[in-house]
């Protein structure tokens, strides 16, 4: 065989080795295509069906809650219990409730007024002995 002959062989080769590898290339690349798509098409069942459980695991807590509520004989709206109890009050029971509200706040009134009565005569305090130590 000639030297250009044996240079034509190897040529082919390499051409053929090029076509077989476009030919592998795209035989993997369609299969790992088809691989992504599966596992995508799985991934978003699966969030899917998450998603739909979580929803009813939200419902059921929610129906366990006002179930609770109807039980204790209050609703899941305790601003609407309180409403319904003082519309059913008399005038003499709602007037006793205002005088209860009034005593609390007093006594509200007097603890943030004598802990400022306390800071007060406190920094009195501080200050004197500051001059105390002022004239050593």
């Amino acid at each position: 065989m000639s030297e250009e002959g044996i240079i034509a062989g190897a040529m082919k080769k390499v051409f053929l080795a090029g076509v077989g590898a476009v030919a592998v290339t795209a035989d993997k690349s369609e299969e790992i295509f088809n691989d992504l798509v599966e596992k995508g098409a799985s991934t978003v069942e699966h969030g899917k069906s998450m998603n739909e459980e979580l929803k009813h695991n939200a419902k059921e807590r929610a129906e366990e809650r006002k179930a609770r509520a109807r039980e204790a004989g209050t609703s899941d709206n305790p601003i609407r219990d309180l409403n319904a109890i003082l519309a059913g009050m008399t005038a003499e029971q709602l007037d006793a409730l205002k005088g209860k509200i009034n005593e609390a706040e007093a006594k509200v009134k007097n603890a943030a007024s004598d802990t400022k009565a306390d800071e007060k005569a406190d920094a009195a305090d501080d200050s004197l002995f500051d001059e105390d130590r002022k004239d050593s």
